[in-house]
């Protein structure tokens, strides 16, 4: 590799960002030689939830619109140069397909059996939530013991999977640039902007020789007066995306095929936790939940100032949720 810049592969390939990817949501490369090798016997009886899952644990954000939310829009007054055109073109309409009388009846027992676990108005959020990898009895759970989940600013906060020391060399950085926009301009750094700043730095690192990617993706939860709620993915290429729900880390594609037949762009808050807790009840390498493998957080609007309101769960908040939820331990589980 030169000094100046990296070399593409005759294939025309990054190993090193491909490497990078692939460290966030596969199996160690040692383990996946041995699962191909010719000693793979022992693999044959071993699930899923015996197989480490490499450096990262699986991180689901979903993003609940509520009643009167617009996410990725923009108001008629914006002048922001990266607001997305709204424009309605006429297209032919497409008849939609008719349901039988007992996929109408399916329909309307989930929505009563919602509207009987999840009373009252939709309220709209983000939701966060992670697997900690590393758990252990003797960590204080209360302070300074956060793995995944960070407060950027006030109207942002992010969740990483991957390698942690370089989530914290990132969000030191995320957190300087929020504070010196609100510095400079007195508003609340854009959401956007702060993702697209991140990301140019992450693609920097992917361009120059003598230095490595970073080996972290991130999810942005953040609110501003351009583009209401929204959640973005970055991965360690520098590339970045908007979300209604999404997944990063190990087990993600099992994640996101769970998000796709469970999420509705009408779901509220609350029902969002639920299948946060839910997806990740099913792809965690565990094989039960409690406050001491999860971390979780959520992202409001206040009804009376319209601000954002970021709020990072304690542990007995995460086991008070869990038991609402029936995901909790069970007695027999927590004393064996």
């Amino acid at each position: 590799m030169g000094s100046r810049s990296t070399i593409f592969s005759p294939e025309g390939r990054l190993y090193q960002v491909e490497y990078a990817l692939e460290s966030i949501s596969k199996l160690p490369s040692s383990l996946r030689s041995q699962l191909a090798g010719p000693d793979s016997s022992w693999f044959s009886g071993l699930t899923r939830r015996h197989l480490p899952s490499g450096h990262a644990g699986t991180v689901v954000g979903i993003l609940a619109p509520g009643p009167s939310a617009t996410p990725f829009n923009t108001s008629e007054e914006s002048t922001d140069a990266m607001a997305v055109d709204t424009t309605e073109t006429e297209t032919p309409a497409t008849p939609a397909p008719a349901q039988s009388a007992a996929a109408k009846k399916k329909e309307e027992e989930e929505k009563a059996e919602r509207a009987r676990k999840y009373p009252g108005p939709a309220r709209a959020g983000i939701v966060l939530a992670a697997e900690k990898k590393v758990t252990s009895k003797l960590l204080e759970k209360d302070k300074g013991s956060s793995e995944k989940i960070f407060p950027i600013n006030g109207n942002i906060i992010s969740a990483a999977a991957g390698f942690t020391s370089d989530a914290n060399s990132l969000v030191n950085f995320s957190r300087n640039a929020a504070q010196s926009h609100l510095m400079s301009y007195n508003e609340d750094m854009p959401v956007e902007q702060l993702v697209q700043k991140v990301c140019d730095l992450k693609q920097g690192y992917t361009q120059f020789g003598g230095l490595r990617p970073f080996g972290v993706s991130f999810l942005f939860a953040g609110h501003d007066p351009h583009h209401q709620l929204q959640l973005y993915a970055s991965d360690p290429s520098g590339n970045y995306s908007g979300w209604k729900a999404t997944c990063i880390g190990a087990n993600n594609s099992t994640a996101q095929s769970l998000l796709r037949q469970d999420h509705r762009d009408d779901i509220g808050l609350d029902e969002a936790m639920g299948l946060a807790l839910k997806v990740l009840s099913k792809t965690m390498d565990s094989t039960s939940l409690d406050s001491e493998k999860l971390e979780f957080a959520t992202l409001t609007i206040d009804s009376e100032t319209g601000l954002p309101i970021a709020h990072v769960f304690k542990p007995h908040e995460i086991d008070a949720l869990l038991e609402k939820e029936g995901l909790a331990k069970k007695p027999e589980e927590a004393t064996a």
